[in-house]
């Protein structure tokens, strides 16, 4: 029984991760409240999810913070740029579906919307992560996570399916979590924990590799 609890058992790592990532949800629901602080608190979240995920996390608020503050500027033109492409796509689709155009050439168009757009998505699912995790000029962030999301399509795709799965749930079946209240106390934090799995065993190969790189 004692073995059962002691702070190195599986039952105890198990708590202790699950204790970590609702602080960790915490911390991002309450620093992204501001709606402007929301790219930096994207970077921190995934940064300390992918930290608590390979079990380097020592300090969860450390990390955060850390992270946080080194990244904030950067996060916010980057997450700016994220919403402006949104925008211009959003208003795209809008004319396109409600001009009076020839059938053949709005298809045409709508085709071009939807692989623009499965870019797009797919980007942003890599984009705060590798700013999490990689430095660079904020160009040089998003054509890495583009160039990333085609390279790792299967991971891109994975991430992207757990997030819009809880978004489904969320919507058709709020009394699956609580009304909203999974939300507020793991949701965030334990959907980026659960992606941050992937994306660290993709970045630590790169981590990897520029460093003997460097040897």
């Amino acid at each position: 029984m004692d073995s059962l609890f002691s702070p190195d058992s599986v039952l105890m790592r198990g708590l202790t991760r699950i204790a970590d990532v609702m602080i960790l949800n915490v911390l991002f629901i309450v620093t992204s409240l501001p709606v402007v602080t929301l790219g930096a608190s994207l970077t921190a979240l995934n940064f300390t999810a992918m930290r608590i995920a390979t079990g380097r996390c020592n300090s969860v608020s450390g990390d955060y913070f850390r992270s946080f503050r080194q990244n904030f500027r950067q996060a916010t033109i980057v997450a700016l740029v994220l919403a402006f492409l949104a925008a211009v796509l959003f208003a795209w689709y809008v004319v396109v579906t409600n001009l009076a155009i020839d059938p053949l050439f709005e298809l045409i168009l709508l085709a071009i919307w939807y692989g623009l757009a499965f870019t797009y998505v797919m980007m942003a699912v890599f984009t705060f992560p590798y700013l999490a995790s990689f430095e660079g000029t904020t160009r040089q962030v998003l054509r890495n996570a583009r160039l990333m999301s085609w390279k790792h399509t299967p991971t891109a795709l994975a991430a992207l399916t757990l997030i819009g799965l809880a978004v489904l749930v969320t919507v058709f079946y709020p009394q699956a979590t609580g009304y909203g209240l999974a939300w507020l106390l793991i949701g965030f934090g334990g959907i980026a924990t659960a992606n941050g799995f992937l994306f660290a065993r993709i970045f630590d190969r790169y981590i990897a590799a520029a460093a003997a790189a460097q040897q």
